[in-house]
């Protein structure tokens, strides 16, 4: 089982560069702007001022952001105990490569440098840092292979809707569904409105058999402060479970936090999720699994000198 979570972490900076998770999302719309005047209700008073939620992206424009994924499992099964810390830090690059009237933008998606960490109980720590190592250890080849690399071309239309994709990569097309970006309301929104993604998620049962999972991203608009947006994101659960062996499948699939989303710029300039979750009994009735997770992302400033930046920079400990 903890190869699983390893597996999946060695393959996390491959995933979404911009919001960290993946996928269609629906027909949806959205920017943050302030629309003009205030709206009256039929009793005359001042509507909540409403907000128009959009990305906006220019031609031939790099946007880079240095993403930190910090992860600790500790399982236990047949009263061995066994602790895993992973850490995975990343600098990822969208390329605008063509833009239209409309704001619907061509995104070259690539990973410019990665610096990876594995410790487990026991044993020492694997660590692969693509700026210094020009051999990576055993498990990181894929890894290695793809830093650099254009990984997928895609078109997003301001509203996140994911309009076409081509993977360059294999390892890219196994992420195919992760979400590039968090899709926005389709209609200006006021201060608490809630919006959601569904979205379907296969596990593994006996027997090589699997189960559909429904679930659903929510998001909800907390505030805006000084032109900052701030989006409360959570995972959502919608089949009931009560199978633990389902259930411990599942973690590394929850999260819950919030993003920071700027209105003029039209992109999001951080985002932070936590988790930190207990299953019992998926591996006989005395195993239990402990999962503590974090991760965290931060726009960089235009022009970023990917040699010199300091990637693990990031604190996942501050949101």
């Amino acid at each position: 089982m903890k190869s699983v979570f390893i597996a999946h972490l060695l393959a996390a900076f491959l995933a979404a560069p911009i919001a960290g998770w993946a996928g269609d999302s629906p027909n949806q719309t959205s920017t943050v702007v302030p629309l003009g005047l205030p709206v009256l209700t039929a009793a005359a008073k001042p509507a909540s001022e409403m907000y128009l939620l959009r990305y906006k992206f220019h031609q031939g424009e790099e946007i880079r952001t240095k993403v930190a994924h910090i992860a600790t499992i500790e399982t236990t099964i047949g009263g061995t105990t066994q602790t895993t810390d992973m850490k995975s830090y990343s600098m990822k690059l969208w390329r605008v490569t063509a833009l239209e009237k409309a704001g619907t933008a061509t995104i070259e998606n690539l990973v410019e440098r990665v610096d990876m960490r594995n410790k487990m109980s026991g044993r020492q720590e694997v660590r692969y840092d693509s700026k210094t190592d020009k051999v990576a250890p055993l498990g990181y080849e894929d890894v290695a292979k793809s830093v650099g690399k254009v990984l997928s071309i895609v078109t997003l239309d301001p509203a996140g809707n994911l309009l076409k994709r081509e993977d360059k990569l294999a390892r890219a097309a196994s992420n195919g569904g992760a979400m590039l970006v968090p899709p926005l309301p389709k209609e200006p929104i006021p201060l608490g409105h809630v919006w959601s993604l569904p979205q379907e998620v296969n596990v593994a049962l006996d027997e090589g058999a699997t189960k559909a999972i429904q679930t659903r991203q929510r998001y909800e608009l907390e505030k805006v402060e000084s032109g900052i947006a701030t989006i409360a994101v959570e995972t959502q659960i919608l089949t009931p479970i009560q199978d633990p062996k389902i259930r411990v499948q599942l973690i590394q699939r929850l999260s819950k936090g919030h993003i920071r989303f700027d209105l003029a710029a039209g992109r999001i300039i951080g985002q932070r999720t936590d988790l930190d979750e207990t299953v019992l009994g998926f591996s006989g009735p005395d195993s239990s699994m402990h999962y503590v997770a974090c991760f965290a992302e931060e726009l960089l400033p235009p022009n970023a000198e990917t040699a010199t930046a300091d990637i693990t920079a990031i604190s996942p400990s501050k949101k």
